[in-house]
């Protein structure tokens, strides 16, 4: 089995981990919280969402947010825009990195941008042009890869002419999304097979959810596949909420942990994220679901 020596993680707790929470975090805790990953050894934490405030109102003071954590050298600070406005913002937040998202099923992006998958990719192009003429880096999620809540299976030859169009308007990566949870390491193997024929590894990202407890199982899949770039959220954080019944994204400190007993390194300090966990459990009053957390007393931060 040959495996990459190296894996880049990238955090999405303080987004995509803390969209569904319905206790919200304060600006504070945010901060707190996004500084202690920047100490952690993550290249890249997405720190937010500029969306409009009333639909994610756990994410609405993120501008606040941005222009308070302490940027360290080497790291990607990134946050998602779904229009120009959104991006207006993160431009006066001065971010240096975007993301952009859509569904790879009409469904799903209706639920959750009130457009269609043909009107996004409509939209984009010019987003992207703007963002690149600013000096940002963008990057694209692909939301229901391997599966819609509302329209069930998905089918790689839906998924490539997507990755393709989103590629050519100039985003550096695009993160393939199992948002519901549903799918296994073989559909991983058979979706990443079809793509990779027409679109480099290089290019793509893997962004699991843990629904049915095969996150992990998933990556490996996806390591196999010569993929080196994974999503995670600190404490399995996260949930979509235009997806019913998905659970968080695949835990940060179970992947890690995973990711280091295989000899794959990853520049993360793993004790100071279960500290970090054990930090976020307190706020939420609640254990976050981290197998390997609960494992570990953990340090103070």
């Amino acid at each position: 089995m040959v495996l990459p020596k190296q894996v880049k993680i990238v955090e999405v707790g303080p987004r995509d981990g803390l969209q569904n929470e319905t206790q919200i975090l304060s600006a504070d805790d945010k901060v707190r919280l996004i500084d202690q990953l920047s100490l952690s050894g993550f290249k890249a934490i997405e720190i937010g969402s500029f969306v409009r405030p009333d639909r994610i109102p756990p994410l609405a003071d993120t501008e606040q947010v941005a222009q308070r954590i302490q940027r360290l050298p080497g790291i990607n600070y990134s946050a998602l825009v779904p229009n120009a406005k959104g991006l207006a913002r993160a431009k006066v937040a001065g971010l240096q990195s975007v993301a952009i998202f859509m569904s790879a099923t009409n469904a799903h992006n209706l639920k959750n941008t009130n457009r269609t998958t043909a009107q996004a990719l409509a939209m984009y192009p010019e987003l992207v042009q703007q963002a690149l003429a600013e000096g940002m880096q963008v990057r694209a999620y692909l939301s229901t890869v391997f599966g819609c809540p509302y329209e069930g299976e998905v089918k790689p030859q839906q998924v490539l002419p997507l990755v393709q169009q989103l590629l050519a308007m100039g985003v550096y990566e695009v993160s393939l999304g199992d948002t519901i949870g549903v799918s296994n390491p073989l559909a991983v193997q058979r979706t990443l097979e079809y793509l990779l024929e027409h679109v480099a590894a290089d290019k793509l990202a893997l962004h699991f959810h843990d629904t049915r407890g095969t996150a992990l199982a998933n990556v490996l899949a996806g390591l196999q596949m010569g993929i080196t770039t994974f999503d995670a959220a600190i404490g399995g954080l996260g949930g979509c909420p235009y997806a019913p019944g998905a659970a968080g994204n695949v835990s940060t400190e179970d992947l890690v942990y995973m990711l280091h007993g295989m000899d794959i390194a990853t520049g993360i300090d793993l004790d100071r994220l279960v500290s970090i966990n054990h930090y976020l459990s307190e706020r939420f009053q609640r254990r976050l679901m981290s197998r390997y957390a609960l494992t570990r007393p953990g340090l103070r931060i």
